[in-house]
């Protein structure tokens, strides 16, 4: 071999750039240059000297990953039902598959009863009475999910049988509240334990269906009581419910299902630390639930500061319609995808799975008119928005169970790593710079060159 060539295979050698087995998977999305989270034949080392290193720990582990998804409400059970068999089948194998197409989500919220993605809303105890009570929940049936939500969801578990679902409640049954409206009000304390029953009789009933709620939230977003449905709860009362009522019900039921507080945005991080600081809840709770449609991401780590037993979910971020690809990628994967993991979540959920054309259903007095889903269900046409794109980034490589790991941040290259139970690493970098960033990655012996365009985003399996 001419001495030249030597020199250059050692010199490569020394920089981990020629095994094989050094090159990761890629997947990248580049909106300004039409690239939706596409697999590349190998991941772009840039033409010049890298200006920037991205050093792996993994020997650095926080919190395990539980998984990335979506809300599957009432109103995307229906788009999903509206569509041929076939359809249906190939759209809900690209979302919960493991084929080499499909994108692999692992985690789903639902709502318990109605959300305001519905037509109307409604309870699982509601009564003909208008001044009616039913304390012992005589009246109780599991009612319009049997036309949407179980069945679309029995097809999900039939595609990934071990994804996992949180419920969350936007309302109580009418009766239980001091207005009687579904709209705001606050659960009586005559009727906390019946409440704390309904829920039981919720998870209980999923369960006999053969769907395991794995994680509970109390109220979705507690401090606004001007959704339909909605219910205005407040940290003192929550931590009532729970430590007085449904903590000792679950104990009582044998349920397993994790409590989970808050719900609502990152601006009051004060509620979860103040529930959570209750002695008789604090036992029952598994930890706290967030949206960004206020504060700051970092305010998840201020919970973790105060509670590091306790575990922490992002569980909603919406897109609005018609969508900017380019906008609505750059913030949710910086502050969602890479800023929540970074600040110790467990989970991270956009709102919702999926929507039609004409943003339908949405309740009355409060509804979300402009929510835009993953996809957008046309007849059997799908439409793939920007939600989806921000997901897959870390669903298709981030399995449950993996632990997110240490990562260096140099300036504009937002990112987040993660080292599976096989054993290989998965590294997500957004470009947040106005020029194209070149960069080294570094994990222990292995290290590679990498570049990304500005606003654009990839990930790294290796």
């Amino acid at each position: 071999m001419p001495l030249r060539s030597t020199l250059l295979l050692l010199l490569l050698l020394s920089f981990g750039y020629s095994a094989k087995a050094q090159t990761p998977s890629f997947w990248l999305t580049d909106p300004k240059n039409g690239i939706l989270f596409q697999k590349q034949a190998e991941p772009s080392p840039g033409l010049g000297i890298p200006d920037a290193q991205i050093l792996l720990h993994p020997d650095s582990t926080f919190q395990s990953m539980d998984g990335f998804g979506f809300t599957l409400s009432q109103g995307s059970a229906t788009h999903f039902l509206a569509m041929s068999d076939s359809a249906r089948k190939a759209a809900l194998q690209e979302l919960f598959g493991d084929g080499e197409k499909d994108i692999r989500i692992s985690y789903l919220r639902l709502s318990v009863a109605a959300s305001d993605l519905n037509a109307f809303p409604f309870s699982y105890n509601d009564l003909k009475d208008p001044k009616g009570t039913d304390p012992t929940l005589s009246q109780f049936s599991l009612s319009y999910d049997t036309l949407d939500v179980l069945p679309i969801l029995k097809q999900i578990l039939a595609v990934n049988p071990k994804i996992k679902l949180m419920a969350s409640p936007w309302s109580p049954p009418t009766w239980m509240k001091d207005n009687r409206d579904t709209r705001g009000g606050s659960l009586l304390p005559e009727f906390e334990s019946s409440y704390a029953q309904y829920l039981v009789k919720y998870i209980q009933e999923m369960g006999k269906r053969g769907i395991t709620i794995d994680a509970l939230t109390i109220q979705n977003e507690p401090l606004h009581p001007g959704n339909n449905p909605s219910l205005l709860m407040l940290a003192d009362q929550q931590a009532r419910f729970i430590g007085q009522h449904l903590g000792p019900a679950f104990r009582q039921e044998g349920i397993q299902t994790k409590i989970v507080v808050y719900d609502h945005n990152a601006d009051r991080p004060d509620y979860p630390i103040t529930v959570l600081s209750d002695p008789k809840a604090n036992p029952y709770i598994d930890g706290s639930a967030f949206h960004l449609y206020g504060g700051q991401i970092e305010a998840l780590s201020e919970v973790h500061r105060a509670f590091p037993d306790k575990q922490l979910y992002f569980t909603e971020q919406w897109v609005g319609s018609p969508g900017n690809m380019e906008e609505d990628i750059a913030w949710h994967v910086k502050n969602l995808l890479i800023g929540a993991p970074r600040n110790w979540a467990k989970t991270v959920l956009e709102w919702n799975i999926s929507s039609n054309p004409s943003l339908k259903p949405h309740t009355d007095r409060g509804g979300c008119h402009r929510c835009l889903g993953a996809i957008t269900i046309d007849g059997d046409a799908v439409i793939r928005n920007p939600a989806y794109y921000i997901i897959a980034h870390a669903s298709k490589s981030v399995d449950p169970g993996s632990y997110r790991i240490g990562s260096s941040l140099p300036e504009g290259l937002p990112n987040v790593a993660f080292l599976r139970a096989d054993g290989k690493q998965v590294l997500i970098v957004h470009n947040d710079s106005k020029a194209t960033k070149q960069f080294e990655i570094h994990s222990g012996n292995k290290h590679f060159k990498a570049s990304l365009s500005a606003g654009a985003t990839g990930t790294w399996l290796w």
